[in-house]
């Protein structure tokens, strides 16, 4: 008998934004990618619509990929574990198309089929078809129904708004708030961020940014909120300007005014990638000290600083063993590794990716570095304690073990940002996407005693 799957797998023809968007789903769940840095590499030369698309298709998919994950194994009536890798990441693409996306049913089926087809095998083709026309008997509203039935109500939210149960209780225990609100930060979660602009003290002016779809940040000095591409403005690609979150920018506006200008050098202790190093630098009256345990990515570092003539150093250091005197900075900055529950805007995969457990050895870090940020500052100098996650054993609770401070009042630093004040303890500053539009970051601001 003749083998005809050559040339019925040379007669499919898939469009090239899906192929590339399987491809970017290969790369986030099989090599590990994170799917801001894929999507941005893999839509070079693309048509603005067919990038959107791409970029929609994929970072969608990522944020729901759990919940389409249990809507898929319910579908096929097996584990997804049973199933090639390839063909998981064609179904929950699939998935995204029929759900969330304005893409005609047939159109949904027809081009994953296709799609598995062309990037898999032909043979794989007959089983996506079987398992994608089932997904289509109901709606997502009806599959989160049948699959919610034994849930707990945040557990059924989690399936509804594509997070994992455990982030959902630790947001809720943050939120302090109804139910109402706390769907309001899910479905914020969901909602991707305009690009936010920050313009380098000393090198650009906001006015450099400006057109009329920009506009300035709410409450940043610094800020300018604008679509598109940053990377075509002649400020990004000199450096006199980068991308960097309102929330992040807000921390070190906060910081910097509660010792405006202290006499010593100032440090950041964790600088990795480099934003919140260039604005330290841009606004210190003497030498910035930069360490990043990591050499690659003290190269970032080293690259956002790259347009400030001096009186900076990166160095590629350990914050746990600091390679400075100690009690010799008036200003350090601490924004420690986390689980970034708060960046899930922009980093649509990790919600996936982290576990619960993954939070003690964090809090083990990050007390270790808040300490040594402490050793190193001058008596009545100041640390500024960040995270880009709410949970509260990653903040108040490691702030609340420090020694040999002086807790400040950090919300009275923003007093034109409403609701400012953390709601476990309204001496610290705590954001929101729903609130703000901003990460969730937490920054809480000492003053060293001893």
């Amino acid at each position: 008998m003749t083998d005809r799957r050559p040339s019925q797998r040379r007669r499919r023809r898939i469009d090239e934004p899906r192929l590339v968007a399987f491809e970017a789903m290969r790369a986030i769940n099989g090599d590990g990618a994170y799917a801001n840095l894929v999507t941005s590499e893999m839509t070079v030369g693309f048509s603005a619509r067919d990038a959107g698309f791409i970029i929609e298709l994929v970072h969608g998919t990522c944020r729901m990929q759990g919940s389409y994950d249990r809507i898929i194994a319910a579908a096929a009536g097996r584990s997804l574990s049973s199933l090639q890798a390839e063909v998981v990441d064609v179904l929950r693409l699939g998935c995204h198309q029929l759900f969330r996306m304005r893409v005609p049913q047939h159109a949904a089926v027809a081009s994953s089929v296709d799609l598995a087809g062309v990037a898999i095998s032909e043979r794989v083709s007959g089983l996506v078809n079987a398992i994608v026309r089932k997904l289509t008997a109901k709606s997502f509203d009806q599959w989160c129904d049948q699959l919610s039935e034994k849930l707990t109500p945040r557990a059924e939210l989690g399936l509804r708004l594509g997070h994992p149960s455990w982030i959902v209780d630790a947001l809720a225990d943050a939120l302090h708030s109804d139910q109402d609100e706390l769907i309001s930060l899910l479905e914020a979660d969901n909602e991707p961020p305009v690009p936010m602009l920050v313009v380098r003290p000393g090198l650009a002016k906001r006015s450099e940014l400006l057109t009329e779809k920009a506009r300035r940040a709410r409450w940043s000095l610094w800020g300018v909120e604008r679509p598109g591409n940053p990377g075509e403005l002649p400020a990004i690609r000199q450096g006199r300007a980068g991308v960097q979150d309102e929330g992040s920018q807000l921390v070190i506006q906060a910081a910097t005014a509660a010792h405006p200008r202290p006499k010593g050098p100032w440090l950041d202790l964790c600088a990795g990638p480099g934003g919140k190093s260039a604005l330290l630098r841009g606004l210190c009256p003497g030498l910035l000290i930069a360490a990043e345990p990591q050499a690659h990515r003290a190269e970032l570092v080293a690259r956002a600083l790259r347009a400030y003539p001096g009186r900076y150093q990166v160095i590629v250091a350990d914050g746990r063993e600091p390679a400075w005197a100690p009690g010799s900075m008036a200003l350090t900055l601490a924004d420690v590794p986390c689980t970034g529950l708060g960046a899930l805007r922009r980093r649509p995969e990790s919600r996936w990716r982290r576990e619960p457990s993954q939070v003690g050895e964090l809090v083990k870090l990050q007390h270790a570095l808040l300490g040594t940020a402490i050793a190193s500052t001058m008596p009545g100098g100041i640390i500024a304690y960040v995270t880009c996650s709410p949970h509260r054993a990653e903040t108040i609770e490691v702030v609340r073990r420090a020694d040999g401070i002086q807790v400040l009042d950090a919300p009275a630093l923003l007093p034109d940002v409403p609701h400012a004040a953390s709601r476990l303890d309204k001496r610290f500053i705590q954001l929101w996407p729903h609130l703000h539009g901003t990460d969730a970051m937490f920054c809480a601001l000492l003053r060293r005693t001893e």
